[in-house]
């Protein structure tokens, strides 16, 4: 199964978002991009690509103490970026980032742990994809757009493992699917 660890947004952070996106769906050239959908909507901290079922109970358990070892933090949708020359568009993050960040470093290091090969480490950069193109885009205008988007802060209180679910139908914008299929609190 397809798997990775995130922090999940609350949907009235969501909702907030939401409204900026429509703002940028509105910018020339929008149409475009492949827009995300907000059930989609994560940071994701480490990937773990297809996992075994045999090692999601030993991923399971590491996770759990990775979450154990996090205290709960603020954080904020607010501003923007892009990855690949354009080809990806992001809504950041602030508040408490080095929290985050740890969060991040643990949820990795309980993939490698679990004998996962998660390719070489990189510095984590906060970030909720928003909208995809297959070719480079001239992304200025919507992170400018984004630059000044701070959504509501919330406290980060649990770590999930979400199962991502490929579309399969074939159907043009068809979007991924994405399950929590498991939670733990920060810090118990």
């Amino acid at each position: 199964m397809r798997l990775f660890a995130a922090v999940l947004p609350p949907a009235d952070v969501v909702d907030e978002l939401g409204l900026a996106v429509a703002r940028l769906k509105g910018l020339a050239g929008a149409d475009r991009l492949r827009w995300t959908e907000p059930p989609g909507w994560h940071f994701t901290l480490a990937f773990y690509g297809e996992v075994d079922e045999a090692i999601v109970p030993d991923l399971t358990e590491r996770l759990a103490r990775a979450a154990h070892r996090s205290e709960p933090f603020p954080l904020a949708v607010a501003g923007g970026g892009h990855f690949g020359h354009g080809r990806a568009l992001w809504a950041g993050a602030e508040g408490d980032l080095r929290t985050l960040r740890l969060l991040a470093d643990r949820a990795e290091a309980a993939g490698r742990r679990a004998g996962l090969d998660l390719g070489q480490h990189r510095r984590y950069t906060p970030h909720l994809t928003v909208a995809r193109s297959r070719e480079a885009f001239a992304v200025r205008p919507y992170v400018e757009t984004l630059a000044g988007f701070v959504g509501r802060t919330w406290t980060v209180a649990d770590l999930a493992l979400v199962r991502s679910r490929p579309p399969t139908s074939g159907v043009p914008g068809e979007q991924p699917r994405y399950e929590a299929v498991r939670r733990w609190p920060l810090g118990h």
